[in-house]
């Protein structure tokens, strides 16, 4: 009895004994295991909350076309000094011909359909007329009294000068030359208005300009009146801009003063002040500034204009900036707009002023002269602070 209860007070023990090395094990592995945990944190708390986002950005003309953006050269001038207006395009005086028929008659070709380009003089259509070929018979006509009347002349002078025939005979004869010569002539010239074929039976229906055919009211077979429009082409490179201005703007605009034309698709071009009507529009009571503008439009596509008088300006703001809105972005806090650099942009920090109609004054940072980033602008801020991300 006694053995078994010392054996069972050495199971104890030694089970006690066992216990607490496996305790002190578990409990320095768990020790161990914490530090590494706690060391990085450490680590990660001694550096800086974040890397500052840079100020400029490297980007290539083939980039900004691709992400299409936009750049404008800004000029001195405030709110004030600017006037908008909503324009239309409109095709100028030479950059649009209706093309008619000099002749009824029947139309058997069509060489041209609504919307091919064509050339100065290039044939669209022929029709077939009877009015073509007594045109064509009066030339021939024309033509034939006219050598006879030249024979006659010959023969008379020669007869004058051998002294056979009367002076009054010659004269008569010059006379009657230079008549059927005038009458040749008028003959011709009446073929060519026509522009009658050769062959005489038919006329050329061409276009007087180069440019694509906007408007065809024609068909194969059908008989057509003369003078009657059978295409209508226009040249979307010659184009001018009719921008509706008040009365006391239109008397602040000079011929030759700065346009700058925004476009339905973000976009800005050029232009310049061509000519300002005198009268008002009885309808609208405004005037029409006439802008010459370079680059291809379509006629009829509705743009705003921001037109920039040379005088009747306002003083206070006149060395004043001002922007569209989607040159303005916020940068960690403060306004800033992307100016051109010779490698890509630069975000300039600029002072706010004033905001009307989309338009943004600025107050200082910007000179005039500087490029800056307008439409998709946002994108150079994106990409700056992407590689902010990337630096850290």
């Amino acid at each position: 009895m006694i053995t078994q209860d010392k054996r069972l007070l050495g199971t104890v023990a030694g089970a006690m004994v066992l216990a607490a090395v496996t305790g002190f094990g578990v409990a320095r592995c768990t020790s161990s295991d914490s530090v590494p945990t706690q060391a990085p944190a450490a680590d990660g708390a001694e550096k800086p909350a974040g890397e500052a986002v840079p100020d400029s950005l490297a980007i290539t003309p083939e980039a900004m076309k691709a992400a299409e953006i936009s750049v404008e050269t800004i000029g001195a001038g405030g709110l004030g000094s600017e006037i908008i207006s909503q324009a239309l395009v409109a095709a100028a005086p030479s950059g649009e011909a209706i093309v008619t028929a000099r002749a009824g008659g029947a139309v058997t070709r069509l060489l041209k359909r609504l919307g091919d380009p064509v050339g100065a003089g290039e044939t669209i259509a022929i029709v077939q007329s009877r009015d073509a070929a007594q045109i064509a018979a009066e030339r021939v006509a024309a033509d034939a009294r006219a050598q006879l009347a030249q024979k006659n002349l010959s023969r008379e002078k020669t007869l004058f000068e051998q002294r056979v025939s009367a002076r009054v005979d010659y004269e008569r004869a010059q006379a009657e030359a230079a008549a059927a010569v005038a009458e040749a002539q008028r003959a011709r010239a009446a073929a060519s208005a026509a522009q009658v074929t050769n062959d005489g039976s038919s006329v050329i229906v061409a276009s007087p300009i180069s440019g694509r055919i906007t408007a065809e009211n024609v068909s194969l077979g059908a008989f057509v009146q003369p003078e009657t429009e059978l295409f209508r082409v226009a040249n979307p490179s010659k184009v001018q801009i009719e921008a509706p201005v008040g009365p006391t703007d239109a008397q602040r605009l000079s011929p030759g003063d700065r346009a700058i034309v925004e476009l339905p698709d973000g976009r800005t071009i050029d232009g310049r002040v061509r000519a300002v009507t005198p009268g008002l529009s009885g309808d609208t009571r405004s005037a029409t500034a006439v802008l010459d503008v370079s680059g291809a439009l379509q006629p009829g596509l509705g743009v705003r204009v921001r037109l920039l008088p040379s005088r009747g300006t306002d003083t206070v703001g006149a060395n004043r900036i001002v922007i569209g809105e989607d040159a303005l972005q916020t940068l960690e806090g403060r306004d800033v707009v992307f100016v051109r650099t010779k490698d890509g942009f630069r975000a300039q920090t600029v002072t706010v002023g004033q905001r009307s109609a989309g338009r943004i004054e600025i107050l200082s940072g910007l000179k005039p002269g500087q490029i800056v980033a307008t439409k998709n602008a946002f994108l150079l801020k994106a990409e700056l602070g992407k590689g902010a991300g990337e630096e850290e």
